[in-house]
């Protein structure tokens, strides 16, 4: 009987690990290994609308939407795109500096609201007067707070667009800072993104960020804008994208280039809310979405689990040893590749201890995903 439950044990772990190679070399190896096809030398093949919604962001607008307007995408001389501004009843000036800016660059188109919608909360009702009022039918979404890598973003998001290729998701990663807290933020940020861009590799899409997404208006409009969750405060990325995203109509890009920048918050309170928020929106995605995210999370808590009652009954434990090994070393060659890939080298000494880390940030993230969260936008 002994004999049995050491090694019905042994098994357990043996199956958990199991599970966690399929997602490494099934999944993430996709995206350590991948490499960007071969674009035209000309980049500007369709026009472009940006799309920025902003609340009280005068300051960030100052220094970051020159750069936006600034974009190396260019048709005949001129600018192949146009910069979109959601004033979104900002109380600071916002409004006069976006005056100013008109003036100096034509491309500039402002929408500014007056009235709130009271039942749309969060960022979904700016965000669709903006798609509305954009001039072109390609968009290219992000944030007041977010710097581009260079004035060649544009063109890098953009030239993914095709006849069959409606979707570009592309990647946005923190600004680096001295501090654990820092490394815990951008480890969390590669690891969310390693998964998005890797399961849209394997031809199941799931989810965008809205610091650094593009899309087309008709996927929008055919999708009814966000009517489906218009009620939910966040979403207005990675619910939409959930819905209209394939494996034929999705692509993904991570040439540095194409990178968004931000700033990483400062506290662990402000960015436990800010996770609580994102977290939020995961009981809404699909079933099939929800059972590869769930799989993957569990599977990565059962392992550690399992591993006290290997202790406890410890017959089998140079069989657990040697999977547990190689997991670890299947785990590390995958993610430092793709840390490699994301210009986040300098967490691959981070990657066992954060693993780790997991196992706790998953347990606090439980409640935000299965309760309801009062969060607001503003």
């Amino acid at each position: 009987m002994v004999y049995s439950t050491h090694f019905f044990v042994a098994c357990i772990t043996g199956v958990l690990v199991l599970i966690q190679l399929f997602y490494y070399v099934y999944f993430f190896a996709r995206l350590a290994f991948y490499k960007k096809k071969q674009f035209p030398t000309i980049k500007s093949q369709y026009p472009v609308s940006i799309i920025v919604c902003a609340f009280n962001e005068e300051a960030n607008l100052r220094k970051n939407l020159p750069l936006l307007l600034n974009q190396n995408y260019l048709k005949n001389g001129q600018p192949f795109f146009e910069v979109v501004v959601v004033n979104d009843n900002s109380q600071d000036e916002t409004f006069y500096l976006l005056n100013q800016l008109s003036e100096k660059y034509a491309h500039l188109h402002v929408v500014n609201l007056t009235q709130e919608a009271k039942l749309i909360p969060g960022k979904k009702f700016p965000l669709s007067m903006g798609i509305k009022s954009a001039k072109c039918e390609y968009l290219l979404l992000t944030d007041a707070d977010c710097v581009p890598a260079g004035n060649e973003w544009l063109s890098t998001m953009a030239q993914n667009f095709s006849e069959e290729k409606k979707i570009v998701l592309g990647y946005s990663p923190y600004y680096r800072y001295e501090g654990f807290l820092n490394k815990k933020i951008r480890f969390e940020t590669v690891h969310s993104a390693m998964q998005y861009l890797s399961y849209a590799l394997a031809g199941t899409p799931y989810m965008g960020v809205g610091r650094n997404l593009a899309y087309v208006r008709d996927l929008f409009n055919k999708n009814k804008g966000f009517s489906s969750h218009h009620h939910i405060v966040s979403g207005d990325d990675d619910l939409f994208i959930n819905q209209v995203a394939t494996g034929k109509n999705t692509v993904i890009e991570i040439e540095p280039e194409s990178f968004v920048y931000s700033e990483p918050k400062k506290m662990h309170d402000e960015w436990h809310n800010q996770k609580k928020r994102h977290l939020s929106t995961g009981k809404y995605y699909q079933a099939k979405h929800q059972a590869l995210l769930g799989i993957y999370s569990f599977s990565h808590f059962l392992f550690w689990l399992s591993l006290i009652p290997c202790i406890l009954f410890p017959k089998f434990i140079i069989y657990v040893a040697i999977a547990f090994v190689i997991r670890w070393l299947v785990q590390w060659y995958i993610f430092q590749k793709v840390f490699i890939k994301l210009k986040e080298k300098d967490l691959i000494n981070y990657i066992w201890l954060f693993d780790v880390w997991l196992l706790f940030y998953n347990i606090k993230s439980v409640p935000s995903i299965f309760l309801k969260n009062k969060i607001h936008w503003k």
